[in-house]
């Protein structure tokens, strides 16, 4: 009898379910419950270690300053009613006492009537003077008397005591951050030292198996930990002392050991990763274990960062953030900042806000409230909001936006034209002054790099040559890269321009069919035929382009109709493409010449292409324009074109 094998035992790769969706509101709201009212730690500092600390407690001023009415002007304290009648014909002749007051000099002798004391800028006003004329404004006359042609009113030129600052008044608030203004203000008042609020110790630590740290070598299959540096900075940031404890790996008693010892000596313990309801998801089970209540929310009705858990264990703060980046550091900022600004002592984070027009449509998950990363230009008729679109797996897709807005959870779309309201990342737009809307091209780097020395900031959307060529219709761009090949007249972008466009030649380059040097089924051949012995084989694997690339339309020329296996997967770059062939996820593809080279990949030549420019007319006398076309025309750029495999036009 055969005995058949027992299959694995699979219990442990189950996945869990998170525990209960919360909506962001009630998520917040109940963390929040958890956690406060608790008094705020605070330090007393020197004021020379004070800057950038919250003030713990409201200040008062103990003195007046100035502490006694002084002179704003150099020249002579004296009684505004001697000089009543004086003027231009009419000279008042004032005797002078025999004192000079300079700061810092106590007054000795009093102003009588029909006398002057000399006094200098800051010098404190004298007993009987209640007024100051400027020493222009007089004559000497002799070497013990002067001449004032000038009425003076009483209190001229001078700050009575306390009128900056009275004593009690409020000087600062609790919350306030102490910057070189506020440190002048207190030292005014003689105060050296402040009581402010002590920064909460934050713990941080990434998981996962697969993390290395930056500066070490990079095995197969592993990442670079983006999220340890990045939430590490953003705690400074906002108010944390962070201490960042390094990357464990997925061993359940390990990761706990960690996870007690750094709550044990922080206010606060956040980790990145292994809260989703894969098998290697092990923080969120340890959770139980720290303290009491506990989890509070694990699932957040929000995207990115639905597997969101937050947890308090005996009145601390645990946080388990989604490991992808973007995922991250959106709920980071949206759900955390505001706890850890609290336990330090700072007042709310405000965020400035304006409104866009969004140009194409955005899908949404019905259910979950979905915050979309957007970058800001300026069209016709006010700001567009381009999403980024680069999934939550994406560090620039946060790092380069400028904003983002918020899809409502009963809603599974934003439509195109939408005026939306975009939250700021940072106080003030940011509006690039070039803007380039289209393919991508590693090639526009060399060209652009110029202008970026030259202090212009330049924003490059992929959004493919359709897409490109869409928004410069619409004026959103300043320039459109396209590569789009016409059947009927078979020539390059010039049939695909309207009324309003103008082409700019930009580079020749090979599109051609990438594979790995040692797959021998595309040894010798030409494109066509490589794509043939592809399709005669079901066990090879192609990876496509998205729709509206130029590239895709070249494949889809090639394949005629057919859809091998892999033809749905379609990255949108030309490095996506050759990373796939090279890691063994697919066998081929087609990509540009540069970057299959640069992945030391096989490349059959099919056609060069025409990667040129579509110039919206209106815009081409700005400046950043015009400097963009005399980087592209400039024999630094050509030059670099050609060394990275390009063929200027």
């Amino acid at each position: 009898m055969t005995m058949i094998p027992k299959p694995p035992d699979r219990s442990a790769l189950e996945q869990e379910q998170f525990l209960k969706i919360l909506s962001r509101e009630e998520a917040l709201a109940r963390f929040e419950t958890a956690l406060f009212p608790r008094a705020v730690p605070n330090e007393t500092r020197k004021l020379g270690d004070a800057l950038d600390a919250a003030l713990a407690e409201d200040i008062r001023a103990p003195i007046d300053v100035p502490p006694f009415d002084r002179s704003n002007v150099d020249g002579f304290a004296v009684r505004s009613s001697d000089l009543a009648a004086a003027g231009e014909g009419a000279p008042v002749r004032l005797a002078l006492n025999a004192e000079t007051i300079h700061c810092g000099t106590a007054p000795a002798l009093q102003v009588a009537a029909g006398t002057a004391t000399p006094i200098a800028t800051g010098g404190p006003l004298p007993r009987g003077a209640d007024a100051v004329v400027m020493v222009e404004h007089t004559q000497p006359a002799g070497s013990d008397a002067i001449d004032v042609r000038r009425a003076t009113s009483p209190g001229q030129f001078v700050s009575y005591a306390g009128s900056d600052i009275a004593r009690g008044e409020a000087l600062l608030r609790a919350g306030t951050i102490i910057g070189s203004r506020e440190i002048g203000m207190l030292a005014a008042c003689g105060i050296a030292e402040v009581k402010v609020a002590r920064k909460p110790r934050v713990a941080v630590i990434s998981t996962g198996d697969e993390l290395v740290q930056p500066g070490e070598a990079l095995a197969p299959a592993a990442i670079y930990d983006t999220n340890g540096a990045i939430v590490t900075a953003a705690i400074n940031e906002n108010g944390g002392e962070a201490i960042f404890l390094g990357a464990i790996p997925d061993d359940e008693a390990k990761l706990e050991a960690a996870m007690r010892s750094a709550l044990a000596a922080s206010d606060m313990l956040v980790l990145s990763g292994g809260t989703s309801k894969g098998a290697g998801d092990l923080s969120h089970r340890i959770i139980g274990r720290l303290g009491q209540p506990g989890i509070i929310a694990h699932g957040v009705a929000l995207k990115p960062g639905k597997p969101l858990c937050l947890a308090v264990c005996d009145n601390k703060p645990v946080v388990i953030l989604p490991g992808f980046p973007t995922s991250a550091m959106f709920t980071f900022h949206d759900m955390i900042v505001p706890v850890l600004r609290r336990m330090a002592g700072l007042p709310p984070r405000s965020d400035a806000k304006v409104n866009a027009t969004v140009p194409v449509r955005i899908a949404s998950e019905l259910g979950r409230t979905e915050f979309v990363m957007v970058s800001l230009v300026e069209g016709r008729s006010g700001l567009i909001a381009y999403p980024s679109g680069k999934g939550s797996g994406a560090i620039t897709s946060f790092a380069r936006a400028d904003g983002f807005l918020r899809i409502d959870a009963l809603a599974d779309q934003m439509p195109a034209g939408t005026e939306a309201e975009v939250t700021l990342f940072t106080p003030h737009v940011r509006v690039p002054d070039l803007v380039i809307v289209g393919s991508h091209c590693t090639g526009l780097d060399l060209v652009t790099a110029r202008l970026a020395h030259a202090g212009l900031t330049v924003r490059s959307i992929a959004v493919g040559s359709l897409g490109g060529l869409a928004a410069a219709k619409r004026g959103e761009c300043d320039l459109a890269p396209i590569h789009l090949f016409d059947d009927k007249s078979e020539t390059y972008n010039t049939p695909y321009l309207v009324e309003g466009l103008e082409l700019v030649p930009g580079w020749r380059r090979m599109q051609g069919i990438v594979f790995r040097k040692d797959d021998k089924r595309f040894e010798g051949l030409g494109a066509r035929e490589a794509v043939a012995a592809a399709l005669a084989d079901p066990a090879c694997i192609m990876v496509n382009r998205n729709q509206g690339a130029g590239t895709r339309i070249l494949i889809d020329r090639l394949l005629g109709g057919a859809r091998p296996e892999g033809y749905w997967n379609q990255p949108r770059s030309h490095n996506a493409v050759a990373a796939a062939v090279a890691q063994h996820r697919a066998d081929w593809g087609m990509t540009i010449a540069p970057v299959a080279h640069a992945a030391d990949l096989g490349f059959i030549p099919f056609a060069e292409e025409h990667y040129d420019f579509a110039l919206v007319r209106a815009r081409k006398q700005r400046p950043a324009v015009q400097a963009f076309l005399d980087a592209l025309g400039s024999d630094e750029a050509r030059t670099a074109l050609e060394q990275a495999g390009f063929r200027p036009a």
